[in-house]
């Protein structure tokens, strides 16, 4: 009977492990029974109880207790030394919170909310310049525990560093002084930009923030010591650091840093085929060029197909356009722009 109501619960879509744990057994029982073609349960269980166990009115007891005006907002880390200054003992505190627990009553104790971490709020880039990620990442100097601090930003939907600098410390007067200079030669208009970042000393500091407030820029920042919240700037620093060009030994002066960065984001911007905006440069898409070379391709694609049709089994490599991009999304079903027609160059 226990097998068949097991098989019943799997078939209609419940888990063999949670079906087996509801029956009180392991999994690995229920396969030695099928093993041995069912049979009688043998099952004894405890035929006495815990001596320790507490009685009905015992458990009743650690409730009324915990739940005193005087002890209502207390955890049993405190409530169970003050009955002991009282002279009483009524239970350990893991048994109050054993007890609070199977009661549905362990909860946050107090007018203080508990602390959360919400995610933070979607962006959504259809176009350049209107969100951009920007964060702070070692390069390691000639001296042992010393580094240069190369700044970035990154446009979210081109993928296209608009900024970036290396210093010797972090500081958020050097934020503040990259974002102003991007954002002047990107020629931003006031309340057009979203700032994404982490919580960083110099992502959060007074001179930073005051310098978004006068630009009109929108901050937005990561959950605490939460990587994932900004995945564009730690997917361009891992590409920074894995290409072949990065020198293997450390620079020996800021301006040696600056001098490679230089290079790499000449490079990055303007030659590197991005995986994530269908192989064209971060600048073609930034410059919108994006549409045409795709769309060539494309054309390529076709004739191809044209003269050889056996080798395509279904249609050909998708070449149309990214849509928009999103940062730190909630559950969306992205649509991807339709093919545009080739404009003649």
């Amino acid at each position: 009977m226990i097998l068949s109501a097991i098989d019943e619960a799997i078939a209609a879509g419940a888990r063999a492990e949670r079906a087996c744990q509801e029956a009180g057994l392991s999994a690995r029982a229920v396969a030695r029974w099928r093993g041995q073609g069912g049979g009688e349960d043998a099952r004894c269980g405890p035929t006495t109880a815990p001596a320790q166990k507490l009685s009905d009115e015992e458990r009743a007891l650690v409730l009324e207790v915990a739940n005193r005006p005087e002890f209502r907002d207390l955890s049993p880390r405190q409530i169970v030394p003050l009955l002991a200054d009282r002279g009483q003992y009524i239970a350990s505190e893991s048994t109050f919170y054993r007890v609070l627990r199977e009661a549905g009553q362990l909860a946050h104790r107090g007018h203080v909310r508990p602390a959360t971490q919400r995610k933070p709020k979607e962006h959504v880039a259809s176009a350049p310049n209107q969100v951009w990620s920007w964060d702070i990442t070692y390069l390691r100097s000639a001296v042992r525990g010393s580094f240069f601090y190369l700044y970035l930003a990154v446009d979210v939907f081109s993928r296209k560093i608009v900024g970036w600098d290396v210093h010797t410390e972090e500081a958020s007067e050097h934020s503040a002084a990259l974002i102003e200079s991007a954002t002047s030669a990107e020629k931003i208009r006031p309340s057009k930009l979203t700032l994404h970042s982490d919580n960083g000393g110099p992502m959060k500091g007074s001179t930073m923030l005051a310098t978004l407030q006068r630009l009109g820029v929108v901050p937005s920042f990561s959950r605490p010591s939460v990587s994932d919240d900004n995945p564009f700037s730690e997917a361009l620093f891992r590409t920074l650091k894995y290409c072949p060009s990065f020198p293997r030994k450390p620079f020996n002066t800021v301006s040696d840093a600056r001098a490679w960065v230089t290079t790499f984001v000449a490079w990055y911007n303007g030659k590197h085929l991005h995986s994530g905006i269908r192989y064209v440069t971060p600048a073609d898409r930034h410059a919108r060029r994006d549409t045409n070379i795709l769309a060539r391709r494309h054309a390529v694609y076709a004739a191809a197909k044209k003269r050889c049709p056996r080798r395509w089994s279904g249609a050909t490599r998708d070449w149309s356009p990214i849509g928009a991009v999103y940062l730190n999304p909630i559950k969306h079903t992205v649509q991807v722009a339709p093919m545009a027609t080739p404009v003649s160059s």
